[in-house]
């Protein structure tokens, strides 16, 4: 059974990496020697970054972003996948508070989440609530709970910590913060 448990996260890596290079590889309209796809697409990607921050103005990106959130559906995608990537990279990361949430008064119960507004004064909430994401367990998904500031603890964590921690269920070990 040990065997099982050094062998089997590893190679199931190693597969999942090799299947990413062959789709990559695939993808692309010419052929290369293996592994040489993800590398043009890292090149490709780290390019677009480095032009878009030189070369693309504010203005110009406000006018592209401005005719797709006027196209409908598009706009929908479009907005959902750029919130999700600056709530994890960029400089206004959502999930920057870890804190603990009781389940309610006087409880022992809780769970682990982060504090993604404290001010919900744009949708008429003038009690004490803030907005909490709780990440699921083995799933990429969560909710969104108005907690009452008095039910809160905040956690001196790592934020990509705590969520590899919510999301392996307490499986995975917290590092040291060394913030």
């Amino acid at each position: 059974m040990r065997g099982l448990i050094y062998l089997v996260p590893t190679a199931l890596t190693f597969y999942l990496l090799y299947e990413v290079f062959v789709f990559i590889d695939e993808i692309l309209p010419f052929n290369l020697p293996p592994g040489f796809g993800v590398l043009i697409m890292l090149i490709l990607i780290t390019l677009v970054g480095y032009l878009g921050s030189t070369l693309i103005t504010d203005r110009i990106k406000n006018y592209l972003e401005k005719i797709i959130k006027r196209t409908p559906l598009i706009s929908v995608i479009y907005g959902s996948i750029k919130d999700l990537i600056t709530a994890f990279v960029g400089q206004k990361k959502s999930f920057s508070k870890p804190v603990m949430v009781k389940l309610y008064e006087n409880s022992k119960i809780a769970r682990v989440g982060f504090v993604t507004d404290e001010d919900l004064s744009e949708l008429q909430i003038k009690d004490d609530l803030i907005a909490v994401y709780i990440p699921h367990s083995y799933n990429i998904s969560g909710n969104l709970f108005l907690v009452p500031k008095s039910y809160i603890t905040p956690l001196d964590v790592k934020s990509a910590e705590l969520m590899k921690y919510a999301v392996s269920g307490g499986v995975v070990r917290i590092e040291e913060n060394e913030e």
